[in-house]
């Protein structure tokens, strides 16, 4: 189970990146299902060359932005359709990510990561503090981002396209540093989970994105938001809670080539759990959402 929490905890950054698009910006980006192994890859080749694993992984957040960017331009200036940008942009990193890594994958298994200083640490729960410390200062800066000037632009973004472009702010640049910040998040966390795991796969992303919106709306069904803090907040335990799902799932016996349905039910039952009881999960860039 600890395992599960810990995973829970480092797939919250991506969850995090998700909801930036998903919830806030109203945006179907389908980027992460590449960005999340293009930040991997990165990250990957970087410390299998020597590089400092905290450089590598700070090189998979860029990477992951700039995945977010080229699917920002396709939208914006390109005027391709979200969904259809977004999808284009995953495509081509599939190519572009096999040319990163030389291969199929990399093990880091005998490599040096940010995690090789928690080694040392004996008790497992002492590490599980240490990633929640660090869950919730990803939170703090979400949350205090957002509540800048810049951040209440993007979430006005969403809310009110219209509204927001007659005080003069570009919407073509609120939507893509909306998605050049969630998929630097989302590589952000495959720079991570390839540490984590030992090593990067091409197919490690794969059906991610179900999985982001697994833990936003799981967390939004089960913690009621009222201010930005819990929203944001509610979206890290989602991740930690659908882990906790999966690991419940395979210890009872369920087969593991079923995860990917499971994952699906579950998301079709937190969204319409909210209709059946008449409660409606709440948004950032909503009227509810106040700092």
């Amino acid at each position: 189970m600890i395992g599960a929490v810990e995973l829970g905890l480092l797939y919250a950054v991506m969850a995090v990146g998700v909801y930036l698009t998903f919830r806030v910006l109203d945006f179907p980006d389908l980027t992460v299902d590449g960005s999340f192994t293009t930040g991997a890859a990165a990250a990957g080749v970087l410390i299998t060359n020597g590089v400092n694993p905290i450089l590598a992984t700070g090189v998979g957040f860029v990477a992951g932005f700039i995945a977010g960017i080229i699917t920002g331009l396709l939208h914006t200036k390109g005027k391709i359709d979200g969904l259809l940008a977004g999808i284009l942009t995953m495509i081509g990193l599939w190519s572009i990510n096999l040319r990163i890594m030389g291969g199929a994958n990399i093990p880091l298994l005998s490599q040096d990561s940010v995690f090789t200083p928690l080694d040392s640490i004996k008790n497992d729960w002492a590490v599980v503090g240490l990633l929640v410390v660090g869950a919730i200062a990803l939170v703090a800066l979400i949350v205090w981002f957002l509540s800048t000037d810049l951040g209440l632009a993007l979430r006005a973004t969403g809310d009110n396209q219209q509204m927001i472009t007659s005080f003069g702010v570009s919407t073509d640049f609120t939507k893509t540093l909306t998605l050049a910040l969630s998929n630097g998040l989302v590589g952000l966390c495959g720079a991570l989970i390839a540490q984590f795991q030992g090593f990067a796969d091409i197919s490690m992303g794969v059906g991610l994105i179900l999985v982001g919106l697994a833990s936003v709306i799981v967390g939004q069904a089960v913690i009621p938001q009222r201010r930005l803090w819990l929203i944001v907040g509610s979206v890290a335990l989602g991740s930690i809670l659908y882990r906790l799902i999966i690991y419940v799932a395979l210890t009872v016996g369920l087969n593991p080539n079923d995860m990917k349905l499971i994952t699906a039910v579950l998301v079709i039952a937190a969204l319409l759990l909210p209709k059946l009881t008449g409660r409606t999960p709440k948004v950032a860039g909503r009227k509810v959402a106040n700092a």
